[in-house]
């Protein structure tokens, strides 16, 4: 299978997102002011200083909007990020998916 035909389904998938208005336009600094509620458990990086919360850094943002709709919603369940996510509005969960995304971080594998 090449390369070519693997990007295909990728890029398709890529292309309806940004037709159904799907596709995070979120604001990187807007995240950034706002993410400073998720500072406690999720670090002010998107590190996270508490031993039972996700890092955030560098996830996707795609994912992380989802996750952030899922707990407003409260299709996705956990005590703390229910009443978290409930008063988010869709820009604020933009903003907050581009700002973590847009953070970078580096994995080494064991020596």
């Amino acid at each position: 299978m090449s390369l070519a035909s693997l990007a295909r389904p990728a890029l398709a998938g890529l292309v309806l997102l940004s037709l159904t208005g799907l596709a995070p336009a979120g604001d990187v600094e807007a995240g950034r002011a706002k993410a400073q509620a998720c500072a406690v458990c999720h670090g002010p990086l998107g590190l996270s200083t508490a031993p039972d919360a996700p890092n955030l850094a560098g996830q996707p943002e795609l994912y992380l909007a989802a996750q952030l709709r899922a707990y407003r919603s409260g299709a996705r369940k956990h005590e703390v990020m229910g009443v978290m996510a409930k008063p988010l509005s869709d820009e604020d969960i933009a903003n907050l998916a581009a700002w973590f995304a847009a953070i970078r971080v580096e994995a080494q594998p064991p020596n």
